[in-house]
C-alpha cells in the first residue's frame, strides 16, 4: 500500500482525496519509482479541481511530474537505484501521475536526475521550468542575443515566468515582467527582471500592429496578451508560447508576421523527444541560479496539495510548489 492523491468520477460527482492505494492498482510500466518529490503545475490543479477536462481515465493519480528512485526495472536504460525524473507524456491525464508516494511508467518517458540537483530541486523546476528553458532555447536557436533587445516575459508570477526570469536574466538579457500583481515587483526583481509592467497593458484587444519594442517574448498566458505581444515584437524577432492562463484564443492578424516577419514558436513540453529534454535538463544545470530558484519555490505535504490546487488556479501561488508526497 502506499498513500496518493486519487481522483474518482461517478454518479456522485467528481472527487479528489487523499488516501491508501494498493500497488496492485498501478497501471502497466517497466519501470516502478518510489516518489520523494513531486510538485503542482496549472494543469494538475485543472486536474484536481476538475476545472478542466485534463484527466481522460478514472480512477487517476494526478501528477505530471516527479522525482525518485528505481525500485523496479524491466527496461534496459534503468536499474534499481537510479534517480530519475519524470515530466509529461500524459502521465496525470491518461495515465497514473507522481503525486503518491509509488508511480510506474514506461522507461523511456524518464531523464537521469541531474548532478547539480536533488530530487527537490529538479520538482522545484518541474514541467513549469524546463518548459522555460525550452523556450529559452527557442529563442536562442532564432538567434536572439542580448544586445538585440529586451525580453518580455508574460504571467511572470507563475512557475514558467519565475524560472525564465531568472534563466534570461542570467544569461544578460534585459528581462521585462508581466504581472497582474504589482505588489510583487520586489519579488520578481530580485530573481533579475528589469522592469515590471502590469498585465494590462497586454490583456485587453489591442491593434494588429504596435509600437516594436521586444526583441523576443516568453508567453505563458495566451488570448489578447499573446496578440499584442506578437503586435510589439520587433522585426523578425521571435516569440515563445507555452501558455493558456488567459485562454486558448488567439485574436490575432498576419500582420506581425509578414510585415515584420516574425516567429511564433509553439513550445511543448509534454511530448518533446528525449534529445530536446536532456539538453533542456542540461542546460539548466548549467544555467539556473540555485538560490534564485529557492527564493521562488514553497513546500507543502501531500495532504495540503487539493487546497493549494485551488489557490493555483485563482493565481494566489507565487513562483513554484513542491510537494513532499512522504508527509
Amino acid at each position: 500500500m502506499f498513500n496518493g492523491i486519487l481522483i474518482t468520477k461517478d454518479d456522485a460527482g467528481y472527487r479528489a482525496a487523499v488516501q491508501e492505494i494498493d500497488e496492485a492498482q498501478l497501471p502497466e510500466g517497466d519501470v516502478t519509482v518510489r516518489v520523494e518529490w513531486s510538485t503542482l503545475n496549472y494543469k494538475d490543479g485543472l486536474a484536481i479541481t476538475g476545472k478542466g477536462p485534463v484527466v481522460r481515465k478514472f480512477p487517476m493519480v494526478p501528477g505530471i511530474d516527479f522525482a525518485g528512485t528505481v525500485t523496479a526495472s524491466s527496461h534496459p536504460e534503468w536499474k534499481v537505484g537510479d534517480e530519475v525524473i519524470h515530466n509529461g507524456w500524459g502521465v496525470g491525464e491518461t495515465q497514473w501521475g507522481g503525486l503518491a508516494q509509488t508511480a510506474r511508467v514506461r522507461g523511456e518517458w524518464l531523464v537521469p536526475l541531474p548532478s547539480a540537483f536533488s530530487a527537490r530541486q529538479a520538482m522545484a523546476i518541474g514541467t513549469a521550468g524546463y518548459t522555460a528553458m525550452l523556450c529559452v532555447l527557442a529563442l536562442e536557436k532564432h538567434g536572439i542575443k542580448p544586445q538585440d533587445g529586451e525580453i518580455l516575459v508574460t504571467g511572470a508570477n507563475g512557475g514558467v515566468g519565475s524560472v525564465a526570469i531568472a534563466l534570461l536574466a542570467k544569461l544578460g538579457f534585459r528581462v521585462i515582467a508581466s504581472t497582474g500583481r504589482a505588489s510583487e515587483a520586489e519579488h520578481l526583481k530580485a530573481l533579475g527582471a528589469a522592469e515590471i509592467i502590469d498585465r494590462n497593458e497586454l490583456s485587453a484587444p489591442g491593434k494588429p500592429l504596435g509600437k516594436e519594442r521586444w526583441a523576443g517574448v516568453v508567453d505563458a498566458v495566451g488570448s489578447h496578451t499573446l496578440a499584442n505581444a506578437c503586435a510589439t515584437t520587433k522585426y523578425r524577432g521571435a516569440v515563445a508560447a507555452c501558455g493558456l492562463a488567459q485562454g486558448m484564443d488567439f485574436p490575432s492578424s498576419v500582420a506581425p508576421f509578414i510585415l515584420r516577419g516574425i516567429t511564433l514558436y509553439g513550445i511543448d513540453s509534454v511530448m518533446a523527444p528525449q534529445a530536446i529534454r536532456l539538453e533542456a535538463w542540461a542546460r539548466l544545470a548549467r544555467d539556473l541560479d540555485i538560490a534564485r530558484l529557492d527564493a521562488i519555490t514553497t513546500e507543502i505535504p501531500l495532504g495540503e496539495a487539493i487546497a493549494t490546487a485551488g489557490a493555483l488556479l485563482e493565481g494566489r501561488v507565487r513562483g513554484r510548489v513542491v510537494v513532499d508526497v512522504n508527509r
